[in-house]
């Protein structure tokens, strides 16, 4: 056989497998032998080589048939029995040449060998890993704290173990967290074991990893009760619970302490509260390591331990009563509140207590021991009386200092003790000493008055030679509202501004933002502004404009003309004014058209007959200093020139009164509400009425100077008299001249202040002696009233004008040649043909003159 034939078998043999590429040579063999032979070929030769095949490529695990021919030198195949044998792995090989792949992947050249003798051949194998067998998750166990994380892997191998690469699902399938499908496992918050529960599948094979989830890292603690209430010395325990991120519990042992006070607390959590009363906030605190928690401790009182009597001793006059007091206090010395019965462990002779502590003394005197007991709840205290005769040492006046407005009023009350401090019973007598309103007498109820300003030690309570005093602050309130113009005149149609003034007690101005109305018709008003607009009917509206603030109100008188109005007169007020050399007096022009209404004007002053000099704007008169009456001397003109009105000025050289009336001067009589004359009676000054307007009875009654009813002119010199009746209250009383309610009649008196916390009664000749100084003055003061029937004589150079009877209530003159300056805070009547040389000054009543012929001159 050729070579060339040999190669054909060979290669068409490699590609037949197994047994029958075996049976297919052994075929060719015989068949190409016979063509030798039919050719002359002659038998094979010796064998000089061997050929393995196939080359096989096989998974791990699988098997294949190696088939071995032998050749001789020409090619020719030659029947063998070879031996086989694995040179280089990569499996094992059966005596059949049956070939199986080991389990390690690679590519094994030369490892079949087919050996003959000392001829050999061989074959390479490859070896491919085999198809994913199993899955397998790591790490198993696994142990994480609650919400840690874990990243898992899933590792993929064939039969023989050989890792395969894939890509797994990842899931949890017995709780414990969740996973995410980067295999990264986040543990849940409930610890425990969870076996197989981290999963990682691919097609039908899975894996499972286990995890063990423990308690986290404690992250917060929580101290119970919170807060907690406590009584002195009370205990309370305390608890903390200490948890884990998830909520779960963390046993852990905490490091006690107190931190704001209210007590102390031992290593267990023992708190045991102090004796201090309060909240004590965060105090308890309870720490492991940087983690800690807090409490609030309420520390009130404890239960009652001890019950205090007081005074104790209490030393008084026997039949006296004594206020005594219990208080109740807990182990620690607080208060606690309690109701107690109180009751006399040894009564007698009369002695005995109320329910709520007032004693009442026996009539037998001595030192008793623990005499006056309290109880609560099985708990006593007891005080011992000292029962002695006494005398009255002093008496305190309260409540002092009282702060009122002017009107208020305030119920004084007065307690004597003697001189161990024991009360002492009294009956005092009230007095109002140093001005700032009036008070009964008897009851203590004091009216502050109309001026405000602090009244030191002016209440004074007296029994016998003692006294007390209480000191009251009078702050200002609206007292009266004056509406200006008033009156005036507005043509139909026309408008008219006016304004409100509010005044307090004293006449100082008061802030008011007043309502404006329209009450008795005329026209309308702007409620905000005050600006009027006549109406179209003619006619004087009396006291039709009104200012309200609260319960206060003024009034104004709008006359509506057909015509403008036009100024007719001009009056310069005050007239006459009484001055010291070079002193200032301000001077008030008021204009009235022709119906007596104010008609506004500004006026040009001058001064036509001495006496000093004026300025011609503002109208303030400075006297020269030369003394003597300048009649009409001081002149107000109107811008035209053709209406004037002066006023005369008295200059002195030395003060000649306590009082200046000032704008009140000119008036024999002052009212609050109304003047009412029913017989002949003649008035020779002016007649002044605010904030009432009511003038009754004159026509049979003679009045000869000017009346302001109501007006501007009038409310001004209500608040004159106001400070004159506070000034000549307030002027101090000696003890020596407290007369009480004796009559006056038949005394001769020294210039001075005179005093009564009631009434003052004249009846018959009263003397007062000037001691030849005419500035010499006399003020009579009357807590209530003044009742006169008498005769004033006035000697050694005494002036009427200087001569002031000031009174808290009411003066009646009956039949009396009467003398001085009437100034009452309500009412003045004079009857039966009293003739007055002086003034009957009221500031909030009315004054009355009878059906006789009542006479007043001004002194």
């Amino acid at each position: 056989m050729t070579q060339n034939l040999k190669d054909r078998i060979r290669r068409a043999l490699t590609p037949i497998r197994g047994n029958a590429r075996a049976f297919l040579a052994a075929v060719l063999v015989v068949a190409f032998a016979a063509a030798c032979d039919v050719h002359g070929i002659s038998d094979p030769g010796t064998l000089v080589s061997i050929t393995v095949t196939p080359n096989a490529t096989l998974i791990v695990g699988g098997t294949q048939q190696m088939v071995a021919v032998g050749y001789d030198a020409e090619g020719r195949a030659v029947s063998i029995t070879p031996t086989w044998s694995i040179a280089a792995s990569g499996g094992t090989v059966a005596s059949t040449g049956m070939f199986t792949a080991g389990g390690l992947p690679g590519q094994y050249n030369n490892t079949v060998v087919a050996t003959v003798g000392s001829i050999s051949g061989n074959a390479s194998i490859t070896v491919l890993p085999g198809p994913m067998a199993s899955i397998t998750v790591v790490p198993t166990p696994v142990t994480l704290a609650v919400l840690g994380t874990q990243q898992f892997t899933a590792v993929g191998k064939d039969v023989a173990g050989n890792v395969i690469a894939f890509e797994p699902t990842w899931s949890v399938v017995a709780g414990g967290g969740a996973i995410a499908q980067t295999g990264i496992f986040t543990a849940g918050g409930t610890p425990g074991t969870f076996t197989n529960t981290v999963q990682a599948s691919y097609n039908a094979l899975k894996g499972f990893a286990t995890v063990i989830v423990t308690p986290g890292p404690m992250t917060t603690m929580t101290i119970t009760p919170n807060p907690s209430t406590l009584g002195v010395g009370a205990m309370q325990q305390f608890t903390v619970v200490g948890k884990d991120a998830a909520g779960n519990v963390i046993a852990f042992t905490p490091i006690w302490s107190v931190v704001a006070g209210g007590g102390t607390i031992d290593n267990v959590g023992l708190f045991t509260a102090g004796s201090t009363l309060g909240t004590f906030a965060n105090t308890v605190k309870a720490t492991s390591g940087t983690i800690s928690a807090t409490a609030t401790v309420d520390v009130v009182a404890g239960a009652l331990a001890t019950i205090t009597v007081t005074p104790n001793p209490a030393t008084m006059v026997v039949s006296t009563t004594r206020q005594f007091t219990a208080v109740g206090q807990d182990a620690g010395g607080n208060i606690v509140v309690i109701t107690p019965d109180w009751d006399v462990v040894t009564a007698g002779n009369g002695a005995n207590i109320t329910q709520g502590g007032l004693y009442t003394a026996g009539t037998v005197v001595g030192t008793f021991p623990n005499k006056v007991r309290a109880s609560s709840g099985g708990i006593s205290g007891y005080a011992t009386t000292i029962e002695t005769t006494g005398a009255l040492a002093s008496i305190t006046v309260t409540p002092t200092p009282v702060f009122l407005q002017t009107g208020g009023t305030q119920q004084f009350t007065a307690v004597g003790r003697d001189g161990s401090g024991n009360v002492f019973p009294i009956t005092p007598d009230w007095s109002v000493v140093n001005g700032g309103g009036a008070i009964n007498s008897t009851t203590g109820l004091f009216t502050a008055g109309l001026v405000a300003g602090t009244f030191n030690n002016t209440v004074r309570a007296t029994s016998g030679t003692i006294s007390g005093s209480a000191t009251v602050n009078v702050a200002a309130t609206l007292a009266l509202i004056v509406v200006t113009p008033n009156p005036v005149s507005v043509e139909v149609s026309g408008t008219q501004q006016f304004s409100a003034v509010g005044r307090d007690g004293s006449g100082n101005p008061f802030p008011i933002s007043p309502v404006w109305s329209v009450v008795a018709g005329g026209g309308t008003i702007n409620a905000g502004t005050g600006l009027f607009t006549a109406g179209l009917v003619t006619g004087t509206y009396t006291q039709t404009v009104k200012a309200t603030s609260g319960s206060f109100s003024g009034t104004a008188t709008v006359t509506v003309t057909a015509t403008p109005p036009s100024l007719k007169t001009i009056t310069v007020t005050p007239n006459p004014a009484s001055m010291l050399v070079n002193a200032t007096q301000q001077f008030a022009a008021i204009g009235r058209d022709e119906l007596g209404n104010i008609f506004p004007v500004v006026p040009v002053w001058t001064v036509v007959n001495g006496g000093g000099t004026i300025n011609a704007l503002t109208g303030l008169f400075t006297a020269g200093a030369v003394t003597g009456a300048f009649t009409n001397t001081v002149k107000a003109t109107d811008g035209s020139g053709l209406i004037s009105g002066t006023a005369t000025v008295n200059v002195t050289v030395v003060e000649t009164s306590l009082i200046d009336f000032g704008i009140a001067a000119p008036n024999g009589i002052m009212a609050g509400a109304s003047v009412t004359c029913s017989g002949l009676g003649v008035v020779n000054a002016d007649i002044s009425i605010s904030p009432g307007s009511t003038l009754s009875g004159f026509g049979p009654c003679i009045f000869t100077g000017v009346t302001h009813l109501g007006d501007p002119t009038a409310a001004l010199a209500q608040i004159a008299l106001t400070g004159a009746y506070n000034t000549l209250m307030g002027q101090p009383c000696p003890p020596a001249n407290d007369f009480g309610t004796v009559n006056y009649g038949g005394k001769v008196l020294p210039a001075g202040v005179y005093c009564s916390a009631t009434s003052i009664n004249v009846t018959g000749a009263l003397t007062l002696d000037g001691g030849g100084d005419p500035n010499a003055t006399f003020v009579f003061q009357a807590g209530s009233s003044l009742i006169g029937a008498a005769s004033i004589v006035l000697i050694n150079s005494a002036q009427a004008k200087n001569v002031y009877w000031v009174v808290g209530s009411s003066a009646t003159l009956n039949a009396s040649a009467w003398k001085g300056n009437i100034v009452a805070l309500t009412t003045i009547e004079l009857k039966v043909n009293t003739n007055l040389l002086g003034r009957a000054l009221a500031r909030n009543g009315s004054v009355t003159l009878d059906a006789t012929s009542n006479v007043i001159t001004l002194p």
